[in-house]
């Protein structure tokens, strides 16, 4: 049976919830304010809290920092319950470390739906931990460098030309793949059939992440920009080596944190940039995906500079003309060259 703590100074709602989780088969243990909710999770250890936010004594924001800063106590999942619902005061419980939270009045199902997802994942942590710390130190990767170099050792190597699929969106995902070699472009095609640039990835870069749970399919289609050389690694060995190795996943959910923000800057980009501006930041984003210096020739494709961009070829285009009588680039052909790359970076 399930250990809950309710910490609630409004004794209506106390009671209330408390009854509710009882009939659903939960142990339950109430505190009329913070202070005492302190002492009792110290001593029964539930296996998650519902706190109130402002109470006497001690508010919910005590309370958390409390139990975050005791060993005991701060692995227990932490859901703030209360009737603010602005956004600085979410935000608030959030970087304090909470993991959830629930807005009065709330519903039943949300209620429970909380407290059970929140429950299992804590227990999937824990016995990730228990299976990482029972692993010997010595059959463990460190780090992503020590990763790759798995990658290297281990996978399977597969070479691609220009233009080349490493794999189209709706097929099965069976591998993740490093890039040795080589720029890949992975993109979507909208209803309409436009073509949208979702990120370009080089040498050294993972590729193909969806689920590591199930071999769900591909969200979108990687395509060879040249000739490119990968190595792939199967998914169930993958989750081998991460199950045994927790400080590379810590490592792998930061990059993979920072390609989504990546991936959202430039949506926000393709969604309030100028036309100009989206021209300048697609054809400075492939100098640096290409590993070009200004006095050196970007060749690529229109079109992928356009699906990038997230505007028409057209529009590009007749961009690339304008800058190119600006002086701030040279065009010869399907190259390009920055000229002032000052100026292009702080095009509005």
């Amino acid at each position: 049976m399930k250990k809950v703590l309710i910490i609630e100074d409004d004794t209506a709602l106390r009671e209330n919830t408390a009854e509710l989780l009882e009939l659903l088969n939960f142990e339950v243990t109430t505190a009329p304010n913070g202070r005492i909710g302190i002492t009792l999770a110290k001593q029964n250890c539930p296996d998650v809290i519902l706190c109130d936010i402002m109470m006497p004594e001690v508010d919910g924001y005590g309370v958390l920092e409390a139990l975050s800063a005791d060993t005991s106590t701060n692995q227990i999942p932490f859901i703030f319950l209360s009737a603010k619902t602005e956004h600085k005061e979410i935000r608030k419980g959030m970087d304090l470390g909470a993991d959830d939270y629930l807005t009065k009045p709330f519903e039943e199902e949300e209620l429970v739906n909380a407290i059970e997802s929140r429950i299992a994942k804590a227990t999937i942590l824990k016995n990730i931990l228990a299976a990482t710390q029972s692993t010997s130190q010595e059959d463990q990767l460190r780090n992503l460098n020590e990763l790759k170099n798995f990658f290297d050792d281990e996978g399977e190597e597969y070479t691609f030309q220009k233009g080349e699929h490493i794999y189209k969106e709706s097929g099965r995902s069976f591998r993740i793949y490093l890039i040795l070699k080589g720029v890949v472009k992975t993109y979507k095609i909208d209803k309409s059939g436009k073509e949208l640039t979702t990120a370009l990835h080089k040498a050294d870069d993972f590729l193909g992440f969806t689920s590591l749970l199930d071999n769900v399919a591909y969200q979108e289609s990687a395509q060879a920009l040249e000739d490119v050389t990968v190595v792939g690694v199967l998914k169930s060995t993958l989750r081998e080596v991460l199950g045994n190795s927790k400080n590379i996943s810590m490592e792998l959910l930061q990059l993979l944190t920072d390609d989504v923000a990546g991936v959202k800057n430039q949506l926000l980009q393709m969604a309030y940039s100028s036309v100009r501006k989206k021209t300048a930041q697609t054809i400075l984003q492939f100098a640096q995906v290409l590993d070009k210096n200004t006095d050196e020739n970007i060749c690529i494709a229109r079109n992928d500079l356009a699906s990038v961009a997230g505007i028409a070829t057209e529009s590009l285009i007749r961009t690339l003309s304008g800058f190119k009588k600006e002086g701030l680039i040279e065009i010869e052909g399907r190259n390009i060259r920055i000229l002032h790359l000052k100026k292009l970076e702080h095009i509005e």
